[in-house]
């Protein structure tokens, strides 16, 4: 069954037929564009290159990106592409040591479902990554626009790549004015239109990069855009409007208590946390849940020279949390826990909240 064409995307093509000759005349503006001014990434084959992208690496690097920035990803998918050159290498590591690797990037959901997907590769696919949508969709953390970027980057399929970068540039090219993310699949319609059939990998990363380089969310470089022509909102002069976002309801505080508890030997309780949820299957100081009122903080096991050490603050995407630090001694030691040496704690897969609660004590002890 043919989806129905609407008034707005009608209206898009008219105006692009007007102003670039057709949706056609805009792809290859910004394809010339891109085959001048396109990014240098360690991931990336370079436009008019004859070398074929490498699936791991474009799988590993959109991993990475989710909600990160380049100039981040880059030093951590070196560091991955020295330690683990193949998904063979990364579905045959321990998921501690992926975990550790990834320290600093957040979101560790990512981490967790990076070793489920090059596990499910190498068992089920031979090593090989599907080169389709929906096979890709069916892996681990694969949703719709990593899939579509894969299939549109390593395999050269046309496919509608849509990220932050890419509802931006359509946004103002096509003055939809209506908020994210409800403006989200009125974008995807109209980014299909110059989405081509030839050329679909390039075409994916040139307009990223014009969203990255020149459509910025500030001070876009209009004067140097190779769809400046055809853009509704430079024409409305509404371009620092877009893309309208929904007003971001207020982020709840939580609390709760975490102990920093030593053996007779200087050595501190860890445990794991549980495999899915927040931080899953990270390393952390025992303590309590993290809600709204605090909540029973007892120590997980008898102890002895009680303290308050401080407090520490930590930003989560969609919390504030406040934990109260304290200390103590004790001989005892849960089945689940392990005892570690304080200065071995870099060797630990520890999220940045329970490093700040490390550096609270090592500053309350100097």
């Amino acid at each position: 069954m043919a989806i129905r064409t609407t008034t707005r995307e009608k209206d898009a093509v008219a105006r692009l037929n007007r102003h670039l000759g057709s949706p056609a005349g805009a792809t290859l503006a910004l394809l010339s564009w891109y085959d001048r001014h396109a990014r240098t990434l360690p991931w990336r084959v370079a436009p008019g290159s004859p070398e074929a992208p490498d699936t791991y690496q474009v799988w590993l690097s959109e991993i990475m990106l989710q909600q990160t920035t380049v100039a981040t990803v880059k030093g951590y998918f070196a560091r991955f592409l020295d330690r683990w050159p193949a998904v063979q290498d990364l579905a045959a590591s321990s998921l501690d040591d992926i975990l550790h690797a990834w320290q600093g990037l957040g979101y560790y959901a990512r981490a967790r479902n990076l070793h489920k997907c090059a596990q499910v590769i190498v068992r089920d696919h031979g090593g090989q990554f599907p080169g389709d949508e929906d096979s890709l969709r069916a892996l681990p953390g694969i949703g719709a626009y990593t899939a579509a970027a894969i299939a549109a980057i390593a395999f050269d399929r046309p496919a509608v790549v849509v990220d932050g970068n890419v509802e931006r540039v359509v946004a103002r090219l096509h003055a939809v004015e209506e908020p994210l993310p409800d403006a989200r699949p009125i974008l995807k319609r109209l980014a299909a239109i110059t989405t081509p059939m030839a050329r679909a990998g390039d075409y994916a990363q040139a307009i990223m990069d014009l969203g990255a380089t020149v459509c910025t969310p500030r001070a876009p470089a209009c004067r140097t855009c190779p769809l400046t022509n055809a853009c509704a909102a430079r024409l409305r002069g509404i371009v620092g409007e877009l893309p309208r976002k929904a007003r971001k309801k207020a982020r709840p505080t939580l609390v709760g208590v975490v102990w920093w508890i030593e053996d007779p030997e200087g050595r501190v309780m860890l445990r794991r946390r549980p495999e899915s949820g927040l931080l899953g299957g990270m390393m952390e100081f025992p303590g309590s849940p993290w809600k709204e009122e605090l909540p029973d903080g007892s120590a997980p096991v008898p102890i002895r020279d009680e303290h308050q050490v401080g407090i520490v603050t930590h930003a989560f995407t969609h919390f504030r949390l406040d934990l109260i630090v304290r200390a103590a001694q004790t001989t005892a030691l849960p089945e689940e826990a392990v005892w570690a040496d304080p200065k071995a704690l870099h060797q630990y897969a520890l999220p940045t909240v329970m490093k700040k609660v490390a550096q609270v004590v090592s500053q309350a002890r100097t």
